[in-house]
């Protein structure tokens, strides 16, 4: 007798539903008082299995190669789960370089998307992860020129680790520099990390970009990226991620954690 097979992982994670949103919001830190700018759209694999956690459920995708199918589930379901961010507030989404160099069709997928859920493409900003680097150079930057030339900016993640070298972010010229939470979190204490932050934020002034500090974890941390000039952060220190988007700004609590306000 013949049994069907069970299903995939990989058809969990493309299912109706599979796929869930956490937004984790990114605020101005410049000012005594943090306002906010944009969230991330955070995705989570099917509820009760090992790809519900963000890093495990990519290391599968990567794996099967399947960037391009599951980059767009995540972007379908991160901008129906951002119809209620506020409307000054960007939407950041994540998508791997190998996605922008296989797919030519990502930017119109982008705008029929934005369409559908009433959102403009100028509130997108489409947020490079730099696992695994782009082979067709050509193909790449030809869809970075479609989506700035559709209104999108362009962020590269995990700066200071793996692919995203200073070669990297001088090619693609980035409207963010997200630097890795390895530099942030504890950079009151670690004189090495601040020299590291300052070349990020003095080559990013260079090239016309804004600078992302990401892993923000303590008011001493918090200190030293203002001194150092970094006008945008997020971590937990700020706000955790949730599953509901944002309606106003983030206020700090006098324990030096935050809450939604």
């Amino acid at each position: 007798m013949n049994y069907p097979n069970p299903p995939s992982l990989l058809h969990g994670i493309l299912a109706d539903g599979g796929l869930s949103t956490l937004f984790q919001p990114i605020f101005h830190i410049g000012g005594d008082r943090p306002a906010l700018f944009a969230v991330e759209a955070l995705s989570r694999g099917p509820k009760g299995s090992n790809a519900e956690r963000a890093e495990v459920m990519f290391e599968y995708v990567r794996r099967k190669g399947k960037e391009v199918e599951v980059d767009h589930a995540c972007a379908i379901a991160a901008l129906k789960a951002s119809v209620g961010v506020p409307p000054g507030c960007a939407i950041s989404i994540n998508v791997h370089a190998s996605t922008l160099e296989r797919d030519e069709l990502w930017t119109p997928f982008l705008s029929d998307a934005c369409d559908r859920y009433g959102l403009p493409l100028s509130r997108l900003i489409l947020e490079i992860v730099e696992q695994q680097k782009y082979w067709d150079e050509r193909r790449f930057f030809e869809t970075l020129d479609r989506l700035r030339g559709a209104g999108i900016r362009i962020a590269v993640d995990d700066i200071g680790l793996g692919y995203s070298n200073y070669r990297t972010l001088i090619e693609i010229r980035p409207e963010f520099f997200k630097i890795d939470p390895y530099f942030v979190t504890g950079s009151s204490e670690k004189w090495h990390a601040r020299a590291a932050i300052e070349s990020i934020v003095l080559l990013a002034e260079r090239l016309g970009g804004d600078v992302i500090a990401e892993g923000i974890e303590s008011e001493a941390d918090l200190r030293a990226l203002r001194d150092l000039g970094i006008r945008l952060g997020q971590g937990y220190y700020l706000a955790l991620p949730s599953a509901t988007p944002p309606v106003c700004m983030q206020r700090f609590r006098e324990d030096s954690a935050t809450t939604l306000a």
